[in-house]
């Protein structure tokens, strides 16, 4: 599984001292150039579905809670891993020196359409929306965002994937369906 980038939050983050783990999944879920995302009403962001993996738990059951949770849909498949983002910051806790989330992101099918969320708190309060978007429109607003006052933590690893999977997944998916129109 590659690692597509790290990101520092924090200056200063020594990341060979003690540090807490934590594991989380993403889907990447396509229809044409659209792509499903989770906006945010409160924000205006968008993010990949997703989150953390609990103790016991698989990256696809993870997944497939999350997917359900937030956006009440089942997958049909979850597939190959596209890659792996890695995050550093300074953590809560006085005995650790960092904070290290690796996201893994796959390439998931859904069997049906949006359905019944089941939010958490915060989700809520951020009023979180499962939507198809333009891979465009969504790199776009992301990318404003990123340079307001208080963007969410997520922004930059979001914004940085959807940069990826326009230039590497949607180019070799615009290839081949040229390639089809031709025949």
């Amino acid at each position: 599984m590659p690692i597509l980038t790290e990101i520092h939050r924090s200056e200063g983050i020594n990341i060979h001292g003690k540090t807490i783990h934590r594991t989380a999944v993403r889907a990447v879920t396509l229809r044409g150039t659209n792509i499903l995302m989770i906006y945010s009403s409160m924000v205006g962001d968008y993010k990949f579905p997703g989150g953390g993996v609990n103790e016991g738990e698989s990256h696809e059951q993870a997944l497939r809670r999350e997917v359900q949770e937030e956006c009440g849909m089942s997958l049909a498949k979850v597939g190959r891993e596209i890659g792996s983002v890695v995050e550093y910051n300074l953590p809560m806790e006085k005995d650790y020196d960092a904070f290290r989330m690796i996201s893994h992101y796959y390439q998931c099918d859904v069997l049906n359409d949006i359905g019944l969320q089941k939010l958490e708190g915060y989700e809520k309060d951020l009023g979180f929306v499962p939507v198809w978007i333009d891979i465009d429109q969504a790199i776009e607003t992301n990318r404003l965002l990123l340079d307001s006052e208080y963007p969410p933590e997520w922004l930059q690893r979001e914004t940085f994937v959807l940069q990826y999977l326009k230039q590497n997944l949607f180019q070799s998916i615009r290839r081949k369906s040229c390639l089809n129109f031709r025949r």
